[in-house]
């Protein structure tokens, strides 16, 4: 290829940025505005072109990157699910040479911040924010996946006992549900309390329970 024909082939960059850095940044604002939709429950009245008006972008880039609503909603949903699982994972490892309370601590701290820092982000994981059926399973299926690394760490702190035993079913859907409803009460008002003991108080609640279900499930394989 001469020189004149690769210039012309070259992916052209505006302000220092390449045509992929760029596609990604209208994504993320379809995003962003998706969140505060759904988080709005204002998602069933959701246009593309209303859409594409509060991310101040021209409608042919909603379709460089989405081919439906439902498709944008499903992506919120998994870039909340992608930072949540990210910020929990990350907290653990940095504190895996700490006691089990500064661990359980460090993680239930960083899902915390993750979702309240952005509170558009737990009222559309865990409130009842208003969408078609698909976007609904969706929202179900990241809801199970985040379960599944509770269960996963929980397998890792007390053993294989819990991992046989129906408590290791029961316990981290309860768990997990319950703290999706403390959280969705703090971001609301309903829950007056400081961060940091919403963080201390899910912390003790998370062992207590985690640590007796452990606890029963040995007790019942005896």
């Amino acid at each position: 290829m001469d020189h004149v024909a690769y210039e012309t082939a070259r992916p052209r960059a505006y302000g220092g940025r390449s045509g992929d850095e760029r596609k990604t940044e209208r994504r993320l604002r379809l995003i962003d505005v998706a969140l505060t939709s759904m988080a709005a429950g204002e998602w069933r009245s959701a246009t593309v072109a209303h859409l594409c008006t509060a991310a101040g972008l021209n409608k042919r880039y909603f379709y460089e990157s989405f081919t439906s609503l439902d498709e944008l909603a499903s992506a919120a949903l998994d870039q909340i699910a992608e930072e949540v699982g990210h910020a929990a994972v990350t907290a653990f490892a940095a504190s895996a040479d700490r006691p089990l309370r500064d661990q359980a601590r460090a993680s239930i701290g960083a899902v915390v911040h993750a979702l309240a820092d952005d509170p558009r982000k737990a009222r559309v994981l865990f409130g009842a924010t208003a969408g078609p059926p698909e976007v609904l399973r969706h929202r179900t299926a990241v809801v199970q996946g985040l379960t599944r690394i509770l269960v996963d760490h929980a397998r890792t702190i007390h053993g294989v006992e819990l991992a046989v035993d129906s408590l290791a079913r029961v316990a981290p859907p309860f768990v997990v549900g319950g703290t999706a409803e403390t959280i969705l009460a703090w971001v609301n008002g309903t829950l007056d309390v400081p961060l940091d003991t919403l963080i201390d108080d899910l912390t003790t609640l998370w062992l207590i329970t985690g640590n007796g279900a452990a606890e029963h499930a040995r007790h019942r394989s005896s």
